[in-house]
Formats: C-alpha cells, structure tokens, sequence
C-alpha cells in the first residue's frame, strides 16, 4: 500500500526543509494534488514540485494548515503511523521521567515532541488528553491505546474544547473518560506543595505547568511582602508566594468554583491566614485597588491569551497594555512586577516593547530583571519560533 502525494508548488518546500512542521493550503499545487480531494485526517506523502518526497503528514483540507510533517520518512501505511505514535509517546515519556521526580507535568506537548495536534497532561496516575486537530482525531484510539500500554493510568480524560478544534472543523463537546475513571479533581506536587486541580470542569487541561520554573523563580522576589496574583485560578502563583515567605498575598479571579478550589489549597498548606480572594474581573478588581490606593511589594499577573488570532493583535496589545499599566501603579516603589503572556502570536520584541510602553506615561522607571520561558515539559522545535509562546518578565518598578 502507498500513501497519496501531496505535492508542493515550486520553491515551497524550504521550511519543511529547514526544519517546519506546517503545510499551508496556498503552498500547494492544487492542479497537481487538489485539496479538494483529500479528507480530514488522511495520510499524505509531501512531494516537492519535482515529485520528490519530503516526508509524511497528515491533512486537513479545511484548515489553513492543510497538513502537518509526522515524519521525514516516507511510511507506507497506518499500522506504521502507529508505531511511529507509540515510539513518539515512549520518548516523551522517558524525558519526563528523567526530568521530574514526581508524576506531575505535561507528557506530550505537540509539535515539541512530534506529535502535533496532541497534548497530554499527567496527574499522577490520571491523563488529561486534549485533541486538536484532525489528523490526531483520527487516530484517537490508537494514542489511547498507546498511553494505556505505556503507563497502565487508572484513567484517561478527553477533553473535546478549545479554539484548535474549532479551527479544524471538529466538534467541540463536554470532556468524556476514554479509558478507565477519572475523578472530579487530580492532584498535584509542585515546589513542595500539593494542589487539588479540577480535572474534569477546569481550565485547558486543569493545570498550567508550563510556567512551574516561572513560579519557582517567583519565590526569590516575595519574602516578607505583600503580593497581588491576578488571574490567580486555584493558586498555583499565590501559593507559591506563601510559601515562599510573603506575609499577604491578595489572590483575584473572575471564577469563583477557581477560588473556592483555591481556598481549600491554602487551607490545605496551612497559608489560610495569609491567602485572601476577591472575585471578579481582573482589569476591573486592579482599578478598584488602584482607586482605593492599595500598593503592593510583588504584582504577578498571568492572563489567558489576548491574541489567539492575528487578526485579534491590536486589541489584544491594547488589553495587554492597559493590564501592565494597572499593575505597574500597584507595585510600590521598588517592588517587583511579574507579567506572563501565552500569546504565541505576540512576539517577544513586541512583549518587550509593550512593557516599554506600558510604563512611559507614569513617570516610572523599569528594570527587565529577568525573562522566562515554558519548562522543559513543553519542548520546541528549533525550526518553529510560533512555539515558543510564554513569555515572562521579572521587572523592578522605581
């Protein structure tokens, strides 16, 4: 059996080349290889303009990236696909274990780790799996199976949300346990603390682990002081901070099921005399404190993404500039600012360059302390500078 091409125009075939991942549907020779023809999921051989194979992909005629490279070799058929599945997962899996000393990260992260289109969270013995795009849609069961063989978990969730599914064509539902039982809550152990997670009703996959070396670092700035974390959810920021030494720390969320959770954590840890929350809208909660001359000796704030598509970058930089001026007149002189953002579609000169202006009109002075990155359990590709999407700035405002 062999695999039907997918052939390139002339001269498209350079970032695959260099090392890309993504086929874009305007790359393709559609007189020669019709989109149109192909449907969401299929196998491919990626050809060049001359005929020449430049790997395997899966497609998606419906999507912008109309394919994307599982492997620079030509395979033949599924029962080879899905070997090369089961051997990518065993290498994430060998990282981690090498990495981290507790069951707790992110198993697979995507492209990172050749497997585009699959997220795989891990708490303890329970998976959180998040499908994105057809191509892994397809072969569902077979990761399913995979996951199952490779670390035997009492349960593996499914959750069928997110922006990636929308843009692919695939339905977006409830989240459904596709293998064994998984609880309402997971657990998990991060620098020395255990936290209760929602697994099934909370936010991405229920954890944010990509930013555990940002809030390991996070610990050096907050000893003694009072401390602001907005878009808190269960305290994975606030809590660290506790820990750390911060005498308050004031945690702010619109989600009050994330607070409640977040409550119980502090409990847990015995910070339950030094954790407060307050409810609401991040930008409207920060100006309230602002009004009432709140000041604070570390401001962290870590929102959702405010640019998911181009076309949404400038009122996502407008948002993003108006939250960091907020915080900025929240730090007391001297103090610390913290700002993340998982916009990949910001880049890091732009984040850079936004604080710059964020901070002109209020007669203060910036220092860039320190950058962060995603942890070493979100892997990039070298060739693919769309993934390094977290970006982090320690600053001290004078």
């Amino acid at each position: 059996m062999s695999l039907p091409p997918l052939r390139l125009k002339r001269n498209e075939e350079r970032r695959l080349r260099a090392g890309h991942l993504w086929v874009f549907s305007n790359e393709v020779d559609i007189a020669a290889t019709p989109l149109t023809a192909c449907t969401p999921g299929q196998l491919v051989v990626i050809e060049n303009a001359r005929g020449g194979p430049l790997g395997t992909a899966y497609v998606n005629p419906r999507s912008l990236i109309c394919a994307r490279l599982l492997s620079r070799r030509v395979l033949h058929d599924e029962a080879a696909v899905t070997g090369l599945l089961h051997r990518r997962l065993a290498d994430a899996l060998a990282l981690r274990e090498h990495l981290y000393p507790t069951p707790h990260y992110r198993l697979v992260h995507s492209e990172g780790d050749g497997l585009p289109g699959l997220v795989v969270d891990r708490y303890g013995e329970h998976l959180v799996m998040q499908v994105s795009t057809a191509g892994m849609e397809a072969r569902r069961d077979a990761i399913v199976a995979a996951l199952v063989e490779l670390l035997r978990p009492a349960g593996i969730l499914a959750h069928n949300d997110g922006f990636g599914r929308e843009l692919e064509g695939l339905p977006v539902g409830e989240a459904e346990v596709v293998h064994g039982d998984v609880p309402e809550f997971g657990e998990v152990r991060e620098g020395g603390l255990d936290f209760r997670v929602p697994l099934h009703g909370g936010q991405k996959s229920g954890w944010y682990f990509d930013q555990r070396p940002n809030r390991e670092r996070l610990r050096a700035y907050v000893r003694g002081g009072r401390v602001l974390d907005a878009f808190s959810y269960v305290g994975a920021w606030g809590l660290q901070a506790a820990a750390a030494g911060a005498a308050e720390v004031l945690c702010v969320d619109a989600s009050a099921p994330a607070l409640a959770v977040l409550t119980e954590n502090a409990q847990r840890a015995g910070f339950g005399d030094v954790v407060d929350t307050r409810q609401g809208d991040a930008f409207d909660v920060l100006a309230a404190l602002l009004d009432a001359g709140e000041r604070f000796d570390v401001v962290a704030i870590d929102p959702p993404a405010f640019i998911k598509r181009k076309r949404d970058a400038e009122a996502g930089m407008e948002a993003y500039l108006r939250l960091n001026r907020l915080a900025m007149q929240l730090v007391a002189p001297g103090g610390y600012l913290v700002s993340a953002s998982c916009s990949h579609h910001l880049a890091e000169a732009d984040f850079r360059d936004l604080l710059r202006r964020a901070v002109l009109p209020l007669n203060r002075r910036l220092q860039l302390l320190e950058r962060g990155h995603q942890g070493a359990d979100h892997p990039q590709a070298p060739a693919m500078a769309e993934a390094d999407y977290l970006k982090v700035a320690f600053c001290r405002v004078l």
